[in-house]
């Protein structure tokens, strides 16, 4: 597979990871996931991680994903292109993941004295991606090989940051969000 195969198909496997977070700022609100719990002083998690925002996250992404598997290979054969497929354990998990890594990155912010919004490069933009990445391969090892070769792998890590900070930016433009990070 060419270069471009690979980001478009690594792309189009990650559109379910990446969706969860969009989702949850445009249904957040309502009760904190930690329930204003703190820790050593510090909040868990903070108000911006909802139970909304997260329930959210985890069913846009796995319609999606459900959306795709139907999709996927009627459009392979169009576009001369492999688009991989969905079992649904990988459907969920990957929006799954994408949640948890999100919140598991919140959680680390908070233990570093990060309030919430502040930048934290490189957390910020791959933390839901190595969350759904290691759910969807937990949860669905064989599809995960197949899909997630080095080289697609590769292509995740460079374009998950691109996209993450394009999205944010227009979000933040939108005034969906207080800062464009």
């Amino acid at each position: 597979m060419g270069t471009i195969a690979v980001v478009v198909a690594a792309f189009w496997a990650m559109l379910p990871a990446y969706v969860p977070n969009n989702a949850a700022v445009l249904a957040g609100g309502g009760r904190p996931i930690d329930g204003g719990r703190t820790w050593r002083g510090r909040r868990l998690l903070g108000d911006g991680k909802t139970w909304r925002g997260a329930t959210a996250g985890v069913v846009s992404g796995t319609a999606l994903a459900l959306v795709q598997d139907a999709l996927a290979a009627p459009f392979s054969g169009t576009i001369d292109l492999v688009l991989p497929g969905f079992p649904v354990v990988a459907a969920v998990a990957l929006p799954l993941g994408a949640v948890a890594g999100d919140v598991a990155a919140s959680f680390l912010k908070r233990r570093l004295d990060r309030e919430r919004g502040a930048v934290a490069p490189g957390l910020d933009q791959l933390d839901f991606a190595v969350g759904a990445l290691a759910f969807a391969a937990l949860a669905a090892p064989a599809w995960f090989g197949r899909v997630f070769s080095p080289p697609a792998l590769l292509a995740v890590v460079v374009l998950t940051p691109l996209l993450h900070v394009g999205t944010n930016l227009v979000a933040y433009r939108a005034g969906l969000k207080g800062e464009p990070w």
